[in-house]
């Protein structure tokens, strides 16, 4: 891994856009880039272990879940890049702590700065764009969360581009009565307390108007399915196709944490993302809307090496992708060994650094400096874009 300086701004003449979906619960990368090349994989999956005549084969001995057929569509394109070991020093295995280390990018203390909130601040100095960030699913993540920086939270693009008239003014007017009960001329911190508590509410109303515009200006042959991931990406294409100016989309899918039924609940998720994504980067080839965008996918953690005999608990050493047409494929850092004297308390050793992946999306595909907003100096990972 080295450091690299030259970025996406260089040579496309539209800015580079970055996609982050979470998968939240704990994924098992272990099921989902299978490692059938290691001798031990089918003695610790003796229940949840995936044949492997049913896997979708790829280099080296390894293969993608069976439901993951349009990711490795896209495999075959060239255009996933694998990252397996992805974690970070002395492994949380609690939800909430670990997912608050990846938001932060700070594993040492707690913090309520995001990463992608410090990213957008630096996308967006001046505070031109409030939709530089748009996140699709339920509140603002914690990674997209940074005082004084705006970002626009979604459930369904339709409910809120089409804001109405009537609402709208609704809400404007109760704005100008907070202004007038707390902003009264004797009171000299009056602008204090507007900026404060009032900013929001004004970015909302302007992010509403901004993408109200994308629905109906969006055509596409794309089909997508109704569940809420399908729904948040083709919001997300709508909005990226649209031209407004955003930066940095983050999309989440839930139920990871398959300590039961992990053979059918797997299935059925990673079937979800993967027929997600790759309808979402159909849609955006149709509308020449793919080459400045790149996609994340991470969970906060992996699941132990040894099955529980029907599912998996919380592990460590889990793995992250990154899609998209100038994503240069390809396995990125060894798979870390399932032997005995290889593992971590019975979890994958983490191979490189979460930051690492951070600082490299960061520094090559959107052209800022990483050092403070992942807090600190980490090896980067060479020739993952065409640039």
């Amino acid at each position: 891994m080295v450091s690299k300086t030259k970025s996406a701004k260089e040579t496309n003449n539209r800015p580079p856009v970055f996609v982050v979906l979470q998968l939240s619960g704990g994924n098992d990368f272990m099921s989902t880039v299978i490692p059938y090349n290691d001798p031990h994989y089918f003695e610790y999956r003796k229940t949840v272990g995936i044949p492997e005549d049913d896997a979708l084969h790829i280099d080296g001995g390894y293969a993608f879940h069976p439901s993951m057929g349009s990711i490795k569509n896209l495999w075959d394109e060239g255009k996933v890049a694998i990252f397996p070991g992805t974690g970070y020093p002395s492994p949380n295995r609690s939800h909430f702590r670990s997912m608050d280390i990846w938001h932060t990018a700070n594993p040492e203390a707690l913090s309520s700065d995001g990463w992608l909130g410090k990213t957008i601040r630096d996308l967006d100095p001046q505070k031109e764009n409030v939709v530089t960030g748009v996140s699709f699913g339920s509140g603002l993540p914690r990674a997209m969360y940074l005082s004084g920086t705006p970002a626009i939270s979604v459930s369904e693009l339709e409910g809120y581009g089409l804001l109405t008239d009537l609402a709208g003014r609704q809400q404007r007017q109760a704005i100008k009565a907070f202004t007038r009960m707390y902003a009264p001329e004797e009171f000299e911190e009056a602008d204090v307390v507007w900026d404060h508590l009032g900013q929001t509410g004004i970015d909302a109303l302007t992010g509403a108007d901004m993408l109200k515009t994308a629905p109906p200006a969006y055509t596409s042959s794309v089909e997508y399915a109704n569940d809420a991931l399908s729904q948040s990406l083709k919001g997300i294409a709508q909005v990226h196709l649209s031209g407004i100016g955003t930066r940095i989309f983050y999309a989440q899918l839930g139920g990871f944490d398959v300590h039961g039924a992990q053979i059918q609940t797997q299935q059925t998720l990673l079937q979800n993302v993967s027929r997600s994504v790759g309808d979402f980067f159909d849609d955006l080839r149709e509308n020449d809307g793919s080459q400045e965008v790149i996609m994340m996918i991470f969970s906060e953690f992996g699941r132990r090496i040894k099955d529980n005999g029907n599912g998996t608990d919380h592990g460590s050493g889990g793995g992250t992708l990154l899609i998209g047409d100038r994503v240069k494929g390809g396995f990125y850092d060894p798979y870390p060994s399932l032997a005995p004297e290889d593992q971590l308390d019975g979890d994958m050793h983490f191979s490189h650094d979460f930051r690492s992946i951070y600082s490299t999306v960061l520094e090559q595909w959107l052209g800022l400096n990483p050092v403070p907003i992942v807090n600190g100096a980490f090896d980067q990972f060479e020739n993952v874009f065409n640039l």
